[in-house]
C-alpha cells in the first residue's frame, strides 16, 4: 500500500493533525508526518514534493493556516493528489481556507473544511481505496457504521417523541 504524506506548516498545527494520525491508523494507512513551511523551508517543500512518490507516497495531506501556501506549493511539484487543511489560526481560517481554494488552473488542491482532518484521512483512504480492495471494503464498513448509528440515534427520538 502507498504511504500518506502528513505535511504540517507548523508544530502548531498538531492538535488538528492528530485527528489524520489516529484515522489513518483506524484504516492502517502507513504514513510519514513533518513540518515544513512553503515560507520558511521552501526548497525543503519543494525536493519533499518532487520526490513524493518514488518514495511510496501516493497522497499529501497538507495543513497550514494563515497565507495556506503549503498544499499549494506541494502541488505544484508533483503529480500526486494533495489534500489541503485550513488550520483555523486568523481570520477563523477563512485565510486558509482561500488560499487553499483558488489556486490556479492545472494545480488543483482537494480541500476540505476548516480543521477538517478526519476527512482529509477518509478522502486520502478513498483515493488509495482505488486500487486496494482490502481498503475500500474498510471504508464501506465505515459507512455502514455510520449509518446504523443515524439509524439507531433515529429510533431513539421516535421512542422519546412516542
Amino acid at each position: 500500500m502507498k504511504k500518506v504524506a502528513v505535511i504540517m506548516g507548523s508544530d502548531s498545527d498538531l492538535p488538528v493533525m492528530e485527528k489524520v494520525f489516529k484515522k489513518l491508523k483506524d484504516f492502517s494507512i502507513p504514513f510519514e508526518a513533518h513540518v515544513m513551511s512553503a515560507h520558511r523551508t521552501p526548497d525543503r517543500a519543494v525536493e519533499f514534493s518532487k520526490n513524493a512518490r518514488k518514495n511510496g507516497f501516493g497522497v499529501i495531506i497538507a495543513a497550514a493556516g494563515m497565507a495556506a501556501h503549503l498544499a499549494g506549493v506541494l502541488a505544484a511539484c508533483s503529480t500526486l493528489p494533495v489534500i489541503g487543511i485550513p488550520i483555523k489560526s486568523s481570520l477563523d481560517g477563512l485565510d486558509a481556507l482561500l488560499a487553499m481554494v483558488q489556486m490556479p488552473p492545472g494545480i488543483p488542491v482537494g480541500t476540505v473544511a476548516i480543521d477538517g482532518a478526519d476527512n482529509a484521512a477518509i478522502l486520502a483512504a478513498q483515493i488509495l481505496a482505488v486500487s486496494d480492495e482490502s481498503l475500500a471494503e474498510k471504508l464501506t464498513a465505515m459507512k455502514a457504521d455510520m449509518a446504523a448509528k443515524v439509524i439507531e440515534k433515529d429510533n431513539k427520538l421516535q421512542e422519546k417523541l412516542s
